[in-house]
């Protein structure tokens, strides 16, 4: 009995230092190494440019990358399927996708997939709603190495929870 209780009390301690955790998930993640950043870059798609615009940044390969379309008063994230109504003569189930792709340097948005042509499968006011001065928000976050439960579609969400400063954002225009 006097072995048995030494093993059972070191099994009882261990049942605690296992099940501790101190991550505290309610605060932001710190990553020492990389600050959240916005960019703000209005472009106009059109067939010379292929339709898509480059923007320069700045990042670590480990960092994240995300980028917002304004709609007016809200921001939406990207990758976004759009499908545009039928249209009098124009293809019918016309769909495109806003799209990007980064490196370390750079961001590219594009218009990608679409299943007709834009440049004439579009009426004026198609036009200038979804390809004519565009305005995009790149949001440069830290890349997270916990969990965290950030939804990163809710623009509202990601500024709370990397604490940036909407009035710092940086604007350029694509001139291209």
């Amino acid at each position: 009995m006097k072995k048995f209780l030494p093993i059972l009390l070191l099994a009882f301690v261990s049942l605690f230092i296992f099940s501790c955790d101190d991550n505290n998930n309610d605060t932001p993640y710190t990553d020492n190494d990389t600050y959240s950043q916005m960019r703000d870059v209005t472009g106009t798609f059109t067939n010379a440019n292929s339709y898509a615009f480059t923007q320069g940044i700045n990042i670590q390969s480990t960092d994240v990358v995300l980028v917002y379309r304004y709609l007016g008063d809200s921001w939406q994230l990207i990758p976004k399927m759009m499908y545009l109504p039928n249209a009098t003569g124009m293809p019918t189930g016309r769909e495109f996708q806003y799209n990007f792709v980064f490196d370390s340097q750079n961001v590219q948005i594009s218009v990608d997939d679409e299943n007709f042509n834009l440049s004439t499968g579009l009426t004026s006011a198609e036009a200038n709603q979804y390809l004519n001065s565009q305005k995009f928000r790149i949001v440069l976050v830290p890349a997270s190495s916990g969990k965290t439960s950030i939804d990163y579609s809710d623009y509202n969400a990601v500024v709370k929870y990397y604490n940036l400063d909407e009035s710092k954002v940086i604007n350029t225009t694509v001139t291209k």
